[in-house]
């Protein structure tokens, strides 16, 4: 199975000094290692799409090894249109519309632990999880404004959201269609306070909204409080313990550390380049 990570800079430097050098953080870099490394061992080929900083980012690291599939710079011609600050996640649409079907987006935080083939393979289109219809985070239209013609009023409100930090997309077709929309609103969306609505409604909401307009089921893995039960070993995902970690310094380094030594035992040599990063070094000593 073939899958993909994104990653575009623009939002980075949209919220950092002008001269900042780009960087990724020591628990981004592991998890990113993890998740790109155990999909090959488990899944099969993955490929990186990013921007020209990123790219030059991973190979200056000597990273490229991370993906058989490479590192393709497809989202450098990103509309400027879109707002970086708004719409962070604009690349990985462009990177689904440039890699397409059949495919699994899967998220640089995001590990898959075992062979998901005979799970996907039945259906047109599969999502980890759905989400609630929380209205602070997915409020109906009349909270989204625009400054030019978006059809808010074709679409089905009452579907629940989906969560898309692994989405698998067989269908060709589909992906034109949701991301040339999803992307349609970016271009058109006036965002005022609340930067997230905007975002998860073009990526997560949009997207069974539109499969349902034309009878694709979406198939959800598992629901959200089973994906973080103790009981699962099939998937990790680090988002909803990135604040935490950003919070508590001790809890940051000791998942560092965990990572690191996942990785020594699972991939030792990778762990050994990846120890030879000055970022990372400490997180592989013995001691």
């Amino acid at each position: 199975m073939r899958a993909f990570h994104s990653n575009w800079t623009r939002p980075f430097f949209a919220r950092h000094p002008t001269g900042t050098s780009y960087h990724i953080d020591a628990a981004e870099l592991l998890t990113t290692a993890l998740s790109a490394l155990v999909w090959r061992r488990e899944n099969g080929s993955i490929t990186m799409l990013c921007d020209t900083p990123a790219k030059d980012y991973y190979e200056t690291c000597r990273l490229d090894f991370l993906w058989d599939g490479g590192i393709q710079p497809v989202l450098d011609e990103i509309d400027p249109a879109i707002d970086p600050v708004c719409f962070w996640a604009a690349g990985k649409l462009y990177a689904l519309r440039a890699f397409g079907a059949p495919c699994v987006m899967l998220d640089t935080d995001f590990i898959v632990w075992h062979d998901l083939s005979a799970w996907l393979s039945p259906y047109p289109l599969a999502v980890i999880h759905h989400e609630d219809i929380m209205p602070d985070i997915y409020p109906d239209a009349s909270v989204l404004h625009t400054h030019r013609p978006f059809d808010f009023s074709a679409l089905d409100w009452s579907v629940r959201p989906t969560n898309t930090a692994l989405a698998w997309f067989a269908d060709a077709d589909f992906i034109t269609h949701y991301t040339n929309t999803a992307l349609d609103f970016m271009r058109a969306a006036s965002p005022a306070d609340h930067h997230l609505t905007y975002m998860v409604f073009a990526e997560q909401r949009l997207l069974p909204m539109l499969a349902k307009q034309q009878g694709l089921p979406v198939c959800s893995l598992m629901e959200l409080p089973e994906l973080f039960s103790s009981g699962q070993d099939w998937f990790t995902h680090i988002w909803g313990f990135k604040q935490q970690m950003r919070q508590d310094t001790a809890r940051y380094e000791a998942f560092c550390t965990r990572c690191a030594n996942r990785l020594r035992h699972d991939f030792p040599s990778a762990a050994a380049h990846l120890a030879s990063l000055s970022s990372l070094s400490n997180y592989f000593d013995p001691t």
